[in-house]
């Protein structure tokens, strides 16, 4: 009799407790606990970057994005791509959906409703993106930063042209200082990074340098040139692809071999490199961070500051 008692017991307790978890589980998939209306992630099609999304209170958000407007006639019909809501949350808005922001105050609204019926109404405001880098520049100069131990002098920034015995009177740094180069853009990532082609075009001379350092400057080998087209040919011959990142601010270039150069477009000014040197930038250059290797043997040589120690190099160019 003990023992049936406590089996009775020991049956009504476990249906007690089926039965809570139960209820628990209705009301979470029912979502009668639930307020959340936010919106974690949105990105509409020819969206520059990541959106700025901020909760302003229990009613209302704003979010801030760019969109290309060289890829749109115009701003009234732009679609939402992605959109990620809080948990059970829902939006008057759906992937596919277009929003009107050709109006004076550049915006929209998307309403959010939580599983409880709660709302908040978002304001989306667009800014207008260009992407400055298309158009066609005229390439000027090529500078480079260089040398080992630029704390004792061995540092030197100089135009690869201000040494013309170092180079080919044919083929040298100076064939590329007539180099056009055509940017046009064609997409922008899933990321919103800009993407397009570019085109280096030779010039009147036809010609491209060959950025070959000639041997009888080879300290270490004398008499064998030296190609440096790993250090100096960072925009590719002809036609490459390009893909701008303005959250790490570069530029990824990609020739037809699958080679890939990175640097920056930088914009009028001087940059101090430390120990008393600098580079003025007129207009706009084209910056690279090179890595080379300090040559204690050879500081104070143009081999060194050429061919070794390379540090940071400028492509100037002026835009038409």
């Amino acid at each position: 009799m003990v023992k049936l008692t406590k089996y009775i017991l020991l049956a009504c307790i476990v249906l007690i407790q089926q039965a809570c978890v139960k209820d628990l589980q209705d009301d979470i998939n029912d979502g009668g606990w639930n307020h959340e209306r936010t919106i974690l992630d949105i990105q509409f099609e020819n969206q520059m970057g990541t959106a700025l999304i901020e909760t302003v209170d229990a009613a209302t958000g704003d979010i801030n994005l760019a969109i290309n407007v060289d890829a749109v006639p115009d701003l009234s019909n732009i679609r939402l791509k992605k959109l990620q809501l809080s948990y059970q949350a829902e939006a008057s808005l759906e992937v596919g959906d277009a929003l009107n922001f050709e109006n004076g105050s550049r915006s929209a609204s998307i309403t959010v409703t939580s599983a409880t019926g709660e709302t908040r109404n978002y304001t989306i405001t667009v800014s207008e993106f260009t992407e400055t880098l298309v158009g066609t520049w005229d390439v000027k100069k090529l500078t480079i930063y260089g040398g080992t131990g630029p704390e004792y002098g061995g540092g030197a920034v100089m135009q690869l042209t201000d040494k013309p015995w170092c180079w080919s009177e044919t083929y040298g740094p100076q064939a590329e200082c007539d180099n056009v180069l055509t940017f046009t853009m064609t997409g922008v990532t899933d990321e919103g990074n800009t993407s397009g082609i570019c085109i280096n075009d030779a010039g009147a001379d036809g010609k491209y340098a060959d950025f070959i350092f000639l041997g009888d400057g080879n300290k270490e080998n004398p008499g064998v040139d030296i190609d440096l087209k790993k250090f100096y040919r960072q925009i590719p011959e002809g036609e490459s692809t390009w893909v701008r990142d303005y959250a790490a601010n570069t530029i990824t270039f990609t020739d037809k071999e699958g080679r890939k150069t990175t640097g920056s477009l930088v914009t009028a000014g001087t940059e101090d490199l430390g120990n008393g040197l600098s580079m003025t930038i007129e207009r706009n250059a084209f910056a690279f961070n090179l890595s080379g290797t300090d040559d204690w043997t050879n500081i104070y040589s143009d081999y060194d500051k050429f061919v070794k120690k390379v540090r940071r190099y400028w492509i100037s160019v002026s835009k038409r």
